[in-house]
């Protein structure tokens, strides 16, 4: 009921990973992401304890294949979940338990993978890696291309209501973490591509204010001066 990628940009060393479902609020059980170390999502019959701890494998030098491994080996239920990882290296690798639901498959590109579960058919995860190597712009640009390409090739086998956008740079809190947690009757992932928009011109004036708050831009807001 999910389909997700996940990503590293060589040359900027941000992570990501953006990630859409039937299910609300996808991205709060789904998407993990720690700057200078990955990305990562524990998908599926979901274990949200199985993202922080592929990072925290690879933090201690595991690779990604390594750090998926082992949080597909001390679960216990290995045949439930989807597992997806990258590492700093730009290494990937994905685990999708004989269980997963529906229609299940997965690909590797080139700092990226993608992978899903319940799709519409099995091209969805290799479109998407096909539109992030092709797309430009920043790693959050490349990341929502991704996702409207494979909303685009059929998506989930039923229409989808939650989406997300992670993006971590140099500090310890997200450059960007976007959701729609719920929509009835639009499409979430549209709706996050908005989200970006907005958001994305201002991304590195909030790290400023954070850092170094003097030399912070106006807040825009009234009142503001």
């Amino acid at each position: 009921m999910t389909f997700s990628i996940v990503a590293r940009c060589a040359q900027t060393g941000q992570f990501g990973m953006a990630i859409s479902s039937s299910s609300p609020a996808v991205a709060a059980r789904c998407a993990f992401a720690r700057a200078g170390v990955g990305a990562a999502s524990s998908q599926n019959i979901t274990n949200p304890a199985l993202g922080p701890m592929m990072l925290d494998a690879i933090a201690t030098g595991a690779t990604a294949p390594e750090a998926v491994a082992r949080a597909r080996d001390a679960d216990g239920y290995a045949d439930f979940r989807q597992l997806i990882a990258i590492d700093g290296a730009g290494r990937t690798a994905i685990h999708s338990g004989a269980r997963a639901l529906g229609i299940w498959t997965s690909a590797e590109g080139t700092d990226c993978a993608s992978g899903g579960n319940l799709l519409a058919n099995d091209q969805i995860p290799a479109t998407m890696v096909k539109a992030f190597e092709t797309a430009t712009g920043s790693l959050g640009d490349r990341l929502i291309a991704a996702m409207q390409a494979g909303m685009a090739a059929g998506g989930e086998a039923g229409p989808v209501h939650s989406a997300g956008l992670l993006v971590v740079d140099k500090q310890a809190w997200p450059y960007a973490e976007l959701r729609i947690d719920w929509l009835d009757d639009a499409c979430p992932i549209e709706a996050l591509a908005r989200a970006w928009e907005v958001y994305r011109p201002q991304a590195d004036d909030y790290v400023t204010r954070a850092l170094n708050p003097g030399d912070a831009p106006s807040y825009g807001v009234p009142g503001d001066e």
